[in-house]
């Protein structure tokens, strides 16, 4: 999740906007079939988040995880995420959460 948090960071920071949010949208913690897992995971997510940050971005989470709120605030923060508990709500929450973020 990091690197690809890192390269829309990247392409999202050259663009001209008066804001800019990066949205994710998520099934759960950040892994992959390599050693990208676990605190690993967590922690470059984190400071890939942090990095966007700093480039002016306002990253937000979108998850499906219903365990997501024992890890999300750690990297997104206590106001950026949310977990739907439906993914069919997903069509419905997410043109929401777009207006109220970008207010």
């Amino acid at each position: 999740m990091g690197a690809a948090i890192r390269h829309a960071s990247d392409i999202l920071s050259q663009q001209m906007a008066s804001q800019q949010l990066l949205l994710l949208l998520t099934d759960g913690k950040p892994n992959d079939l390599d050693l990208y897992d676990g605190r690993y995971g967590i922690e470059d997510t984190r400071m890939a988040l942090i990095e966007a940050r700093r480039k002016g971005l306002q990253p937000f989470c979108v998850t499906i995880d219903e365990k997501g709120g024992s890890y999300l605030p750690y990297m997104f923060g206590t106001d950026n995420f949310v977990i739907i508990r439906k993914p069919s709500e997903l069509p419905q929450e997410l043109p929401l959460l777009y207006e109220r973020l970008t207010r």
